[in-house]
């Protein structure tokens, strides 16, 4: 389905791939400051951060996929099903819809600890947007800087975990994800030694034999640990277009081919869009599955006091540079 990573060099990155079988129609997606939220059971908020990424628009709503604010905090919403619940609303809670969540937080909050802040007082209602688009069932992944956290909505309520590795995927929930890393506790960048049984003359047969064993598969407990692999042993330098080449390098890791995930009927998932945003530049960065080229928006270059979304649909069809 869904991988999403958080990398820091000189600045901090955050970004995520979007795994599925069709697009909503899916376009890059500014809300200025004075855009008015209008939240179902709270009201409105008529002033706040201004918002980049990636985004379906319906009735000139942005229904967030990936996004970071101006203040450089990160929050995207990954395929959670059979494990994620919503509820009816709760008297003395911030009753919020599943669609509402990442407007909610990026709107108001400069930190992962404002946003949790904020999720502590929440209920996240089972309300749809519309008849045509159902409750999404989702997890989270909200990150600045410094620190990142999964949040989950269960049967019990809100769970928020500390995410030590920046990376999140789809099932299990992430208290199971971060336990499955303990499979692969002997995975090393190196090349590999004979442990396997004493007195037993055991050669490597050829290089890149760094990693061996780490899984290869697409199911998301397998992308989860071949991201956090990838991410916490990547070397770049800190430039900016060495920083988003390496991002996207580590996103690679685990994308999606048509033709590898048949869910019958002549549909495959793919990797629709990958997405980097430097969030302390506001530069949001994006491939798509038929256009390698990395595209880019600045949001600073627009008029961010504006009251209107500014959308861009994204650049498809496959750019190539002839050379002779």
């Amino acid at each position: 389905m869904c991988t999403a990573v958080t990398y820091k060099t000189k600045d901090f990155y955050f970004g995520r791939t979007l795994d599925y079988e069709f697009s909503y129609g899916d376009e890059v997606v500014i809300t200025p400051s004075n855009y008015v939220f209008h939240f179902t059971e709270q009201g409105e908020i008529k002033r706040h951060h201004a918002i980049i990424g990636m985004a379906h628009v319906e009735g000139e709503y942005p229904l967030y996929y990936d996004a970071v604010n101006e203040k450089g905090l990160g929050m995207a919403g990954l395929n959670f099903v059979g494990n994620a619940v919503y509820h009816d609303k709760k008297a003395g809670m911030d009753n919020i819809t599943q669609f509402e969540f990442i407007p909610w937080i990026l709107c108001q909050c400069a930190t992962v600890e404002e946003a949790a802040g904020l999720i502590g007082k929440m209920n996240l209602l089972n309300t749809p947007f519309n008849e045509k688009l159902p409750v999404a069932q989702l997890h989270w992944i909200i990150s600045d800087r410094e620190k990142a956290i999964t949040v989950e909505s269960v049967r019990d309520g809100i769970k928020i975990y500390d995410n030590p590795v920046g990376v999140l995927t789809n099932n299990p929930p992430f208290e199971m994800q971060m336990f499955g890393l303990r499979n692969y506790i002997n995975i090393s960048a190196k090349e590999p030694g004979n442990a396997f049984a004493p007195g037993l003359d055991l050669e490597q047969y050829s290089r890149g034999m760094g990693a061996i064993g780490l899984p290869g598969d697409l199911s998301s407990q397998s992308r989860f640990v071949r991201a956090v692999f990838t991410k916490m042993n990547s070397v770049s330098k800190d430039g900016e277009n060495d920083s988003v080449s390496q991002f996207f390098h580590i996103l690679n890791a685990v994308e999606q081919q048509r033709g590898c995930c048949d869910l019958g009927d002549g549909k495959y998932e793919i990797t629709i869009y990958t997405s980097c945003c430097n969030a302390d530049k506001g530069i949001y960065y994006y491939t798509t599955y038929d256009n390698h080229q990395i595209s880019a928006i600045d949001m600073h270059k627009e008029n961010l006091e504006k009251d209107t979304l500014i959308c861009f649909p994204k650049a498809e069809g496959e750019q190539i540079k002839m050379q002779n």
